[in-house]
């Protein structure tokens, strides 16, 4: 069974206000940060921003939630961000080799795993491991992932499906969404019988419980990298940056359950 068409639109336009891309209006007031974030993790982002900007006096940076893929396409365009945080080092590299990012302050920031999700009320049990029967599991309904060509949470999803056999038997059942948020609303709203998101926006999302975690060895490892960008033009981008990386920061991403690849230091 396929989305409904009024379903696509509500969910697109929910969507729209909820990760919505960056724009020249961002740079409206004078001096404010524009972050490009992976979409997964609006949560812990929010709260960062919010307390870096309570303590230190500067404007509240303009975040811009998208899949990575979508995010590093709009920046090969020449949309305005200062900083690029993705949700996989393939986006990162991608940008990278166009010559949008100052290369001396890229960091592998975080990590992450992927988990199945299903709607909260839903008595779906699996084990997830070589040869389970996802297309079972399934029981006529749709897997909901990101777009697995592009959006990071889609292809660590297809991987760890192929790895595990479980991929021919749902390929034709999957509703591919243009990130991975959009595939978790997809599950909390019943519109799809499981799905395929990160550990952290599983804990983020009240209406969906997690069926079970892929094995980290079932796909590549998942390494969000952020840096400053080329054209950087508020004079914010590196210090935040470096906020991200610090103790004081820390706690936000654990809460959501990421884990943090560089080494803490004390805010100065």
């Amino acid at each position: 069974m396929g989305l409904s068409m009024k379903r696509r639109e509500w969910l697109g336009l929910a969507l729209a206000t909820a990760v919505a891309p960056a724009t020249t209006a961002a740079r409206a007031q004078a001096g404010s940060l524009v972050v490009f974030a992976a979409a997964s993790l609006k949560n812990a982002l929010d709260e960062i921003a919010a307390g870096w900007a309570k303590d230190t006096g500067r404007p509240m940076p303009k975040i811009s939630y998208a899949a990575s893929s979508a995010l590093a396409k709009q920046m090969e365009q020449g949309a305005p961000a200062d900083l690029f945080i993705s949700a996989d080092l393939d986006w990162m590299d991608y940008v990278a080799r166009k010559g949008l990012i100052k290369d001396d302050t890229r960091v592998d920031l975080l990590g992450n795993k992927i988990v199945l999700i299903a709607p909260r009320d839903s008595k779906a049990a699996l084990d997830v491991k070589p040869g389970f029967d996802l297309a079972r599991a399934l029981a006529g309904g749709r897997l909901a992932m990101g777009n697995v060509d592009a959006v990071p949470a889609g292809k660590y999803g297809k991987a760890a499906l192929e790895k595990l056999g479980a991929w021919e038997g749902v390929k034709d059942k999957v509703a591919q969404a243009e990130n991975v948020r959009a595939a978790l609303l997809l599950v909390a709203r019943g519109e799809a019988a499981l799905g395929i998101v990160y550990a952290t926006d599983a804990a983020a999302e009240p209406n969906v419980r997690i069926v079970g975690t892929f094995p980290e060895d079932s796909h590549p490892p998942i390494i969000y990298p952020a840096a400053v960008t080329k054209d950087a033009k508020s004079a914010d981008a590196k210090p935040f940056l470096d906020h991200l990386k610090t103790i004081q920061a820390r706690p936000a991403f654990e809460k959501q359950g990421f884990t943090v690849l560089v080494k803490s230091v004390t805010s100065a």
